[in-house]
């Protein structure tokens, strides 16, 4: 697959992000004006909880997903705030959830947070209406089999989505981590989607996720139901891919 096709693709793929702390909503109006491209919209947009009403209207006219992160970024177990913020996030309308995994008490085996962390989710969300994203933030995990381990939980809890990362750790996505991921479904329930995070900023680094993901689950599975890339400057790197045309 060339470049120019790839970068094609990829932006129906994308989960346009735009997660800082000093975002307003002039940032997230342009983040959404981003979102239309000439080469057709985003998938999604990924915002923090309080920006989702304001980006759901700036939208109202298009296609492209309004996606919120909860539990961001520490993967907390205060699941009471946790519950709040997917009730806001909810009552605001969001498209599609990104939730962070308690990945520290997931690597130290403490079962009954993981537990409560799906349960918690599964109070306010049936994940066939709204996609539910699970982050295991990959480069923290540190083991391949870590990795896969909670992947497999992922499925087997009935995540939309398995992500990699918040994007906010030292290690973000690796074609390594996603390698395994995308294995895991592979094996088990290859309706689960998958998303790479974090780090993604050039056409080559994303085309990597592109070509794995369909040599792994095929061609016809790469569909904005099954993979995402999330990203913030990437977009206007594959823009310019596809005017050079190289």
């Amino acid at each position: 697959m060339d470049n120019v096709t790839a970068a094609k693709e990829l932006i129906s793929l994308l989960d346009l992000t735009s997660l800082h702390e000093n975002d307003n909503e002039t940032t997230i109006a342009k983040l959404c004006e981003r979102a239309h491209t000439p080469y057709g919209e985003v998938a999604a947009v990924c915002v923090y909880p309080k920006f989702v009403n304001f980006a759901k209207k700036q939208l109202k006219d298009s296609t492209v997903k309004v996606a919120t992160v909860i539990n961001f970024p520490s993967g907390g177990s205060n699941f009471d705030l946790m519950a709040q913020e997917l009730a806001f996030s909810l009552h605001e309308g969001a498209d599609e959830i990104d939730a962070v995994l308690p990945y520290k008490d997931f690597m130290s085996g403490h079962n009954d947070v993981i537990k409560d962390f799906f349960a918690t989710l599964y109070a306010q969300i049936n994940p066939k209406k709204i996609p539910l994203k699970i982050i295991i933030e990959s480069g923290e995990l540190q083991h391949a089999s870590t990795i896969a381990r909670a992947a497999d939980l992922c499925i087997k809890q009935g995540a939309s989505f398995i992500k990699t990362s918040t994007g906010k750790s030292k290690i973000s996505a690796t074609p390594e981590a996603a390698n395994i991921i995308l294995e895991t479904i592979a094996s088990g329930r290859r309706n689960i989607g998958f998303k790479a995070s974090g780090g993604i900023k050039t056409t080559e680094d994303a085309k990597q996720y592109l070509l794995l993901a369909s040599s792994i689950m095929g061609g016809k599975w790469i569909t904005k139901k099954n993979l995402r890339i999330g990203a913030s400057s990437l977009l206007d790197e594959l823009i310019q891919t596809i005017e050079r045309g190289y």
